[in-house]
């Protein structure tokens, strides 16, 4: 008989008590709802409800093209021009139309004055909707 009383307390220490574990997720959990929205950073924001008009969507006709090469060579709309050139075309189209949009599209790997030119002089003439274009990300190569 003595055996046998020996052999029940080993079975009962094989089993594993879960509860302690219950309560330290449980505690875990709590900590992690209550330290989670102090981790968030940011500033509230009361923004302007009247704040402006709606931006308007762009005409495919009021946006010319300017292509920069690594040389300094300038293409408007796909025509070789200099830079004298391409800056009273720009200026006459914007007297004709204030909506003109320009798109910079310059070489990468070109000096960084060829595209300062193209700013500056639509600068020096009012014009102030241009964009420089780049590739998107997924499109380009490592």
């Amino acid at each position: 008989m003595r055996r046998f009383s020996q052999r029940n307390s080993l079975v009962t220490l094989s089993d594993i008590n879960i509860t302690p574990l219950l309560d330290l997720a449980f505690v875990l959990l709590i900590i992690f709802v209550i330290t989670t929205p102090l981790l968030e950073q940011g500033i509230d924001l009361k923004l302007p409800k009247d704040g402006g008009k709606p931006d308007k969507p762009l005409d495919r006709s009021d946006i010319r093209t300017i292509e920069v090469s690594q040389q300094g060579l300038y293409l408007l709309n796909k025509r070789a021009m200099s830079l004298n050139q391409i800056e009273q075309e720009l200026a006459f189209e914007f007297k004709r139309n204030p909506n003109l949009l320009i798109y910079i599209r310059a070489d990468e790997n070109g000096p960084y004055k060829h595209v300062a030119a193209i700013l500056g002089r639509c600068q020096r003439n009012g014009i102030k909707n241009y964009s420089l274009r780049t590739e998107p990300t997924s499109a380009r190569t490592p």
